[in-house]
C-alpha cells in the first residue's frame, strides 16, 4: 500500500516546546528526588532522549520491550514483555516514557507489571494520548498531545519500521 503524509500534525518546534515543558513539570514534581526513565521500545526512543535532556535531575535510564498482539487476537488483547529491565526499580521514583497510548491495553499491563516490583513511584508520561480509542481504563500522568483518532508517523513512531527518523509527527494515509 503506498503511503503518504502531508502537512506535519506537529512541527519540530512544537514538539520540543512540549517537551521541554513537560521536562519542567516532571522536575518540579520530584524535586530533590532521582528518577528511573523506563523507555518503552521501541517508538520511545527518540521521545526518551529529548525528554531526558529537558529533565534537570539526577536520572537513569534503562528501556523495556513490550510486544501487543491485540490485533492479530480477539478480546483484550496479548501484551508480553520481549526485552525486559536491566535495573531493580524496587524503591525508585520509576517514570514510563511511551511515544503513544491508544487502547491503554499495553500501559495498564505495563504498570502493573512494574508495580509488583515494589518502586517508590509508577508514574506514565506519553507523547501522545488517543482517548478516543481506550479499552482499559488507563490515565496516563503527563501528555504531550491528545490526538484524533489518526495514524501518525515521526518522531520514534513508525508505519512498518519506517518513518521514525522524521523530525515531526503526521498523518499518515493510504494513496
Amino acid at each position: 500500500m503506498p503511503v503518504t503524509f502531508g502537512k506535519p500534525l506537529y512541527s519540530k518546534a512544537e514538539i520540543q516546546k512540549r517537551v521541554q515543558e513537560l521536562g519542567d513539570k516532571i522536575s518540579a514534581d520530584y524535586k530533590g528526588e532521582s528518577l528511573l526513565m523506563v523507555g518503552v521500545m521501541k517508538g520511545a526512543f527518540v521521545f526518551t532522549a529529548d525528554l531526558a535532556r529537558a529533565i534537570r535531575l539526577p536520572i537513569f535510564v534503562d528501556y523495556l520491550g513490550v510486544s501487543n498482539f491485540a490485533s492479530r487476537s480477539k478480546g483484550r488483547g496479548a501484551v508480553r514483555i520481549s526485552s525486559d529491565l536491566n535495573e531493580n526499580i524496587a524503591g525508585k521514583n520509576v517514570l514510563v516514557v511511551e511515544d503513544i497510548i491508544n487502547s491503554g491495553l499495553t500501559m495498564e499491563y505495563v504498570t502493573k507489571n512494574l508495580l509488583s516490583r515494589d518502586p517508590k513511584s509508577l508514574k506514565v508520561c506519553t507523547l501522545l494520548d488517543k482517548v478516543e480509542k481506550r479499552r482499559a481504563d488507563f490515565k496516563p500522568d503527563y501528555v504531550g498531545f491528545t490526538i484524533p483518532n489518526h495514524y501518525v508517523v515521526g518522531y520514534g513512531l513508525d508505519y512498518q519500521d519506517q518513518y521514525r527518523n522524521l523530525p515531526y509527527i503526521a498523518v499518515l494515509t493510504e494513496e
